[in-house]
């Protein structure tokens, strides 16, 4: 909000609740921090793709908004992994093996070529039965099996390549020319590009084992009603694709639960949970999805802190995915529930190879009003040239950057998913009515805040000040073209702690949010962080975006001078606080 405020805005009304009993909250003044603001200046309403820092006192940091490159003449940090490779972090507890580091390369690594453009374009299908399926999956069976029959020290083997995820993400890789500095590949805008770096090199060492140089991988569809069990392939103890190490109870038939609460089986129907799962997926691939950072993730660059916000299919349903595949009876949901060992499962693979899918689906999708075009994204040279370490095909260690798989023609895959669809683009969530009494005046809320119990207040909606402008590049008028009009909330400062599962959902005009329905349309956005094992007592800062565009137009509450009823509810495990401080040391106007 700018400082002045604005008669003319709309005002944002938001509540706190934590959902579980056994978290407790108090609200915090912050009366030694510089930025100490009531809510109309913490939370943030935005719109567009360029940013602009309106400073809090005493702040004399600068930030870059969505990924805009930074024109102000300083020096490019794209994310560099080094061949260094340290001890991750760890729990106590955890399931052997205990390091994650690859085997040192002999050699220098060598930069990534692009594949021959004569190569059989490898079609990755459906692991649901039907269309061929069950060849599709004894190859990929066969694949696995080969993989974990290689000696532990080769990097191809299914033992090393579980590691990768490991090494990546509990800070074994270091930032080069930063060795006291991880790599983290989680809640940044490296999520999406990372991970098909990672699943090209997987494909392409099952390929060669095989000795069939057009073997796919299989994706595993939750997306869709046919697609949201377990594949039965999975669960075939006989099966070098079957993981003990998994939640028994989630085997099929059982619906799988895209929005899951780890100890909160919600124990709906079939029809039921297929509703909710698909309600939820038009939320985060359209509703949540309108601009790259909201999509894609924000900014990480080199000397940065680590997990900077997620996209929102990263939060859900891919961690929640996660979670209600692991073993529910392990302390951290081992093996797919937790990020060292996730690798280890056979399903992780088509998992990922899903939330690729939907990667690309996002970049030519139809919205809910019937829009189509391609999503514009990032362009910012520190996006386009992090890069990261990984082991080919010919056991060669290869250094491959985000711009280099940006395009999956290139690199010789698509997804035959023609038969598939995308059946969540005609759920678009109803309104519930009579969730937002009009009677009563909102307290006045103080960030920071630790929640046990629901807090509402309201927010000004305002509009960037004239002062704010600058002249932008014809690319940058594109850009903002096509998200014209975007608003979005930005909750900067999420702390909780980094040993346990937690949760953060945010309604819009409901104050009887109880009454909302599963999936109703004023549960506008989710932020879902697995466990960080071995960083007990540490604190995961974090960000949630929430686009509020087309869920304003829903609520009919896009003219000027409209109240927002806004809740922001915490369902944690354990007694883990949710520390929120919207506006640390500074705000953004989003434009």
């Amino acid at each position: 909000m700018a400082a002045s405020g604005s008669k003319s805005g709309a005002l944002l009304c938001v509540l706190l609740f934590c959902a579980l009993a056994a978290a407790a909250t108090t609200l915090l003044p912050l009366a030694t921090r510089p930025c100490t603001h009531s809510l109309p200046r913490s939370i943030l309403a935005a719109t567009g793709l360029d940013s602009y820092l309106l400073s809090c006192a005493g702040d004399s940091g600068a930030s870059q908004g969505d990924g805009a490159a930074d024109r102000t003449g300083r020096a490019a940090r794209p994310i560099v992994t080094n061949q260094l490779c340290a001890k991750g972090k760890l729990p106590p507890d955890a399931l052997p093996p205990l390091h994650c580091c690859p085997p040192a390369s002999t050699s220098e690594p060598v930069n990534f070529t692009f594949p021959d453009p004569t190569e059989p374009l490898r079609k990755r299908r459906p692991a649901h039965a039907g269309g061929g399926a069950e060849e599709h999956m004894a190859k990929y069976a066969r694949a696995v099996a080969l993989m974990k029959a290689l000696p532990s020290s080769d990097p191809r083997s299914f033992y090393q390549q579980a590691n990768v995820h490991c090494a990546y993400c509990t800070g074994a890789h270091r930032q080069a020319g930063r060795p006291d500095l991880g790599v983290q590949v989680h809640f940044s805008w490296l999520f999406y590009p990372f991970h098909r770096a990672y699943l090209y090199f997987f494909e392409r060492i099952a390929a060669k084992l095989l000795c069939d140089p057009g073997f796919a991988l299989p994706f595993w569809a939750w997306d869709v009603p046919e697609g949201m069990r377990i594949p039965e392939v999975f669960v075939d103890v006989a099966s070098p694709l079957h993981d003990p190490i998994r939640e028994k109870s989630h085997a099929p038939p059982k619906v799988a639960d895209l929005d899951f609460v780890r100890g909160a089986e919600k124990n709906l129907t079939d029809e039921q949970q297929t509703l909710l799962n698909l309600r939820l997926m038009y939320k985060q691939m359209v509703s949540n999805a309108a601009l790259p950072s909201l999509f894609l993730g924000q900014p990480y660059r080199a000397g940065d802190p680590e997990r900077p916000g997620a996209g929102s299919v990263e939060l859900a349903p891919h961690n929640t995915m996660h979670v209600w595949t692991g073993d529910q009876s392990r302390p951290h949901a081992e093996n797919m529930g937790v990020y060292y060992s996730a690798g280890r499962d056979p399903i992780f693979y088509p998992h990922h190879a899903n939330v690729d899918r939907l990667w690309e689906c996002w970049r030519g999708i139809i919205d809910g009003g019937g829009r189509r075009g391609r999503h514009a994204e990032f362009t910012d040279p520190d996006w386009l040239d992090s890069s990261f370490l990984l082991y080919d095909e010919e056991a060669r260690l290869v250094r491959v950057t985000v711009r280099d798989v940006l395009d999956a023609e290139k690199l010789r895959y698509a997804y035959d998913d023609a038969g598939v669809g995308l059946p969540w683009l005609g759920a678009r969530p109803p309104v519930t009515p009579g969730v937002n009494p009009k009677d009563g005046r909102l307290v006045s809320v103080r960030f920071p805040v630790s929640l046990d119990a629901a807090v509402t207040a309201e927010v000004r909606r305002p509009w960037p000040p004239t002062s704010a402008r600058r002249r932008r590049s014809m690319q940058e008028q594109q850009q903002q073209a096509q998200a014209a009009a975007e608003e979005v909330l930005v909750v900067e400062g999420i702390e909780a702690d980094a040993g346990d599962f937690v949760r953060f959902d945010v309604f819009v005009n409901a104050r009887e949010y109880e009454k909302v329905p599963l999936g109703g349309r004023e549960m506008a956005g989710t932020i879902v962080t697995l466990k960080h094992p071995g960083e007990e007592g540490m604190v995961v800062r974090t960000s949630m975006r929430v686009a509020l565009s087309e869920l304003l137009e829903d609520l009919r509450a896009v003219s000027a001078g409209s109240t927002l009823r806004r809740a922001l509810t915490a369902e944690e495990t354990k007694n883990t606080k949710w520390i929120l401080v919207p506006c640390k040391l500074h705000q953004r106007f989003l434009y």
